[in-house]
């Protein structure tokens, strides 16, 4: 009847927002919170509003943690229409055992990914190495993608070409091994990125970039002039925007749609 939004969904707005920053940490949360041994927990939650937002508005949502206690933490956000504030929120979180809710510790590795990540500091490093040295952590995102996920059978995933690759693993500041593909060599001065995959929760957060550059960066190395790739279709935007050109007609491989793409070095 007012013509704006209703003042409940702000909050909705916020929550998103933290998700989205658990995602700027490389956290897939469940497994990281998992790991940790414990989980997070609003305890309150305000709002302050300066104006509304409208039907159709497109609006931006600023999110920091600005505090760390013993046991809790405060999330303070902004929502914004361009560049003014309509509200701002604080939500205050209690870090606590899953089982029965009583507050614990920050764990010091939390504390420690949180505080860097607000001074700006890298979430995530890329590991080059070779399938004796990355085996586990390359097979377990492989697996939990490829298999798992896209339902490819596990006899079609693994080949004796993975022995021979050179392999690249995204990991995260809790060691947790997040995106993987590898490097074949295709024909003379030419290389083969294959078998790239990431994390279902984290996509969109830059991590095959990451897998992606640093294979082609090991293909220039060596003195490869050109790296392929077989993408699949429902990929083909993002090696696109890494340089990435299609070369011929799409094809099946093990039952999904592909396309040839190269890149010249």
């Amino acid at each position: 009847m007012q013509k704006i939004v209703f003042n409940g969904h702000y909050l909705m707005y916020l929550d998103t927002a933290v998700a989205d920053y658990w995602r700027g940490l490389a956290l897939p949360y469940q497994e990281a919170m998992h790991q940790l041994g414990g989980d997070l927990y609003v305890k309150k939650a305000t709002l302050e509003y300066n104006a509304s937002a409208k039907y159709d508005d497109v609006l931006d949502i600023g999110m920091r943690c600005a505090k760390i206690g013993n046991s809790s933490m405060v999330f303070e956000g902004g929502i914004f229409h361009g560049d003014k504030l309509l509200v701002s929120g604080e939500l205050l979180y209690v870090y606590a055992d899953p089982a029965t809710q009583t507050s614990r510790r920050v764990p010091d590795a939390l504390r420690a990914l949180l505080e860097g990540y607000e001074k700006g500091e890298a979430m995530t490093r890329t590991q080059v190495g070779t399938w004796q040295e990355l085996e586990r952590d390359a097979a377990s995102v492989r697996t939990e993608v490829f298999v798992e996920e896209q339902g490819i059978a596990r006899e079609d995933e693994w080949d004796e070409a993975d022995k021979t690759a050179v392999h690249a693993v995204v990991y995260n500041r809790l060691d947790m091994p997040l995106a993987t593909g590898r490097l074949l060599v295709y024909k003379p001065d030419v290389g083969k990125i294959g078998r790239m995959a990431s994390k279902r929760v984290l996509r969109g957060s830059q991590l095959g970039r990451q897998v992606l550059d640093a294979l082609t960066e090991k293909a220039k190395l060596r003195g490869d002039k050109e790296v392929i790739l077989h993408a699949q279709r429902s990929a083909a935007g993002f090696y696109a925007k890494s340089g990435f050109q299609e070369r011929g007609e799409p094809f099946d491989e093990v039952g999904i749609a592909h396309i040839e793409m190269f890149k010249t070095l």
